[in-house]
């Protein structure tokens, strides 16, 4: 596929992003482009709003996946490009439309040029949340086509065109949402002594939380704890019966991520002790680590050496993809795509730069062809 075709397909997908289980426009568009390319070796499964597309190779032994989310985020866009968000408050910030493109490049490409293993590209709707990676796994579909091996990307605003980074063991972290509710008693004021104040309450958590990071997680592993956001009260005269926090945690390690959960309800039963109040946690989403199979990563390392691309090491990072849940039970690897962006991933201005799409294309199928 020739550059400019893939930069109309990016920026097509661009215009439409919709959030996680609501990917009804963009399957349709996905279907419609699949549907025009040769069908011979293609085999298609829906799944609620993303799909499976299984290309038949012509000895067909192993099978070869690539992953490729299709959310968008409630984000309102301000890029002023010709080509933005058409969906009011939605916007691709974190590259899926990039994704997208380039899986459905890969797909041209091997559809009428068949490999000698199976190929099964997999558009996961819902990566932003609530988590479509998870269910995708478990669905039948995917047990029967798994595959032997499989690979993904995500663009990196940070690093320039050409460029494409990973990294053998831990990428990202575990993850995991954060809600609490505190729930007393309001009142007026001038008497406090007749209600329970849950600003004080909620306040006094968040700060007593910080101490979990600093005194319950061992010094030499690494974790974070952020509340993002913090509800409560309705006017400045009266005491909050109602406060809410929501934020997010980040782990190197799984078991670090149960020491932080533990220590949170501790906490939250002794809040409720002291300021007489009721504390609800829920922890939302919750990702598992992004762990690369070092020997695909080494190979996928001297693919990358051999071509005009250059590869650099990655770091590990404290974000969260739930691609994890899949190289949790298959092996294979992710990397970063350098976009060369001043805006980072989530930014309402975030434009990465469209020649990043024929080095992903070139650069995953050279290595798929050397499988």
């Amino acid at each position: 596929m020739q550059k400019q075709d893939m930069i109309l397909i990016r920026r097509a997908l661009h215009q439409i992003p919709e959030l996680g289980f609501q990917e009804v426009k963009t399957q349709s568009y996905l279907l419609e482009f699949i549907s025009s390319l040769p069908q011979e070796h293609l085999e298609i499964s829906q799944w609620k709003t993303g799909m499976f597309v299984r290309v038949r190779g012509s000895v067909g032994e192993k099978t070869i996946g690539y992953r490729a989310d299709i959310d968008g985020l409630p984000i309102t866009e301000t890029t002023n490009l010709p080509y933005a968000s058409m969906h009011e408050g939605k916007m691709h910030a974190c590259g899926h439309d990039f994704h997208m493109t380039i899986a459905l490049a890969l797909l041209s490409f091997f559809a009428k040029n068949p490999h000698q293993h199976n190929l099964l590209f997999i558009f996961q709707p819902a990566e932003e949340g609530p988590g479509g990676a998870l269910p995708m796994l478990k669905s039948e579909m995917l047990q029967r086509w798994k595959p032997d091996v499989i690979m993904a990307l995500h663009i990196a605003p940070e690093l320039p065109v050409g460029t494409v980074s990973s990294r053998p063991g831990l990428l990202f972290a575990n993850t995991s949402e954060l809600f609490i509710g505190f729930h007393g008693k309001g009142g007026h004021a001038a008497y406090p002594h007749l209600s329970f104040d849950m600003v004080t309450a909620a306040s006094s958590f968040v700060v007593q939380a910080q101490q979990i990071i600093s005194r319950q997680v061992d010094p030499l592993d690494s974790a974070v704890l952020t509340i993002g956001k913090i509800t409560g009260g309705f006017v400045q005269n009266a005491i909050a019966e109602h406060a809410r926090l929501e934020g997010t945690m980040r782990t190197l390690k799984p078991e670090t991520m149960n020491v932080m959960k533990e220590n949170l309800e501790r906490l939250a039963k002794g809040t409720e002790i002291t300021h007489r109040c009721q504390i609800s946690i829920d922890y939302g989403s919750n990702y598992y680590q992004v762990y690369n199979d070092p020997l695909w990563v080494e190979k996928f390392k001297t693919s990358i050496q051999s071509s005009n691309f250059t590869y650099q090491e990655a770091k590990p990072a404290m974000t969260g993809e739930d691609f994890g849940y899949m190289l949790k039970e298959i092996p294979g690897f992710m990397f970063w795509l350098g976009v060369d962006s001043p805006y980072g991933l989530h930014n309402e201005k975030l434009a990465p730069k469209e020649d990043a799409l024929e080095v992903a294309y070139k650069a995953v199928k050279g290595f798929i062809v050397t499988i």
